[in-house]
């Protein structure tokens, strides 16, 4: 794993997975959900969902990106983070260790328990090569649930390293009758929604100095906008430190959220293995603001 300033002016996918082999065995020896029999996933509330064994070989990944930069994260949706701390911590740490030691062409957000979050951790980690911190969705559902997290984020903000919301573990028993799809369409959206217009509430007033963003455009929350208008409430002036990145999104979703936010608010992300990036058609400088430049200022502030 390398800094970011190493990759500069380089594309960069600011939302893939990657699971080190250490954190694969970490997950089959569990003997509760969240985890994995041989290449099954077992997660609360989702269907079990069988690994491309590919999806999660170092050299392969590296062989499909080129010269993109992936930034890699501990999926949200698997709830390590929100397990007892006994369990979670040791898995975090498998994480870390496992992130930290990925090749030149990876870069990898932090994470951090829910209960008991040790902050002094995350800032080592955020001082290191860790390029911020993904925290999920779920933990942002209301004003009042952002205002518990601030500590957390507050650690970050001092460190100058970004947050990206990704969705959380659904964390309710799966109804046999709905497809395979419904938690990423239905439930994510719904968290991501819930979380975009609790930062927008409470979040920067909290924060004055965070760079946040959102994945899969915020759910497409921000398309909204007119309603929330209709029904009394302001967004105010734009936010040049709130991102959306574009994951599952195509050219007509991108266009639209463009519109609402300006086309320097969003950033490339593909969410790769689970989706893959898709051309949006906007031409030349477009791609560069949405796969060079607004990433670089998502990650660093615009810094050398």
């Amino acid at each position: 794993m390398v800094k970011l300033s190493s990759r500069r002016g380089l594309p960069c996918d600011v939302h893939q997975h990657l699971w080190p082999s250490s954190l694969i065995a970490a997950l089959r020896a569990r003997d509760e959900p969240p985890l994995l029999r041989g290449w099954t996933l077992h997660l609360p509330g989702e269907p079990p969902y069988e690994v491309n064994p590919a999806d999660h070989d170092v050299d392969a990944r590296l062989r499909l990106q080129g010269d993109v930069r992936a930034l890699v994260s501990l999926s949200s949706p698997l709830g390590l983070e929100d397990l007892p701390p006994a369990e979670a911590l040791p898995l975090l740490d498998t994480w870390h260790a496992g992130a930290a030691g990925l090749p030149d062409g990876f870069g990898a957000w932090a994470a951090v328990a829910r209960h008991e979050p040790d902050l002094t951790v995350l800032a080592d980690h955020l001082r290191g090569d860790f390029a911020g911190l993904q925290v999920p969705a779920t933990w942002l559902l209301t004003p009042r649930a952002l205002d518990h997290l601030a500590p957390v984020l507050r650690v970050c903000e001092e460190a100058d390293k970004p947050v990206l919301v990704h969705p959380g573990a659904v964390g309710t028993v799966a109804d046999p009758e709905l497809p395979g799809w419904w938690p990423a369409v239905v439930d994510y959206t719904a968290q991501l929604s819930a979380a975009w217009w609790s930062w927008h509430h409470t979040g920067r007033g909290l924060l004055p100095r965070l760079r946040i963003g959102f994945v899969a455009g915020a759910g497409l929350a921000p398309l909204q906008q007119e309603r929330l208008h209709a029904r009394g409430g302001r967004t105010g002036r734009l936010d040049p430190g709130v991102f959306v990145e574009t994951s599952s999104y195509g050219p007509q979703a991108i266009d639209a959220l463009v519109r609402v936010l300006g086309i320097d608010a969003v950033v490339r992300g593909s969410d790769r293995p689970y989706a893959e990036p898709l051309p949006f058609g906007y031409g030349n400088a477009a791609d560069h603001a949405i796969e060079v430049s607004n990433p670089q200022r998502f990650l660093t502030g615009g810094k050398p």
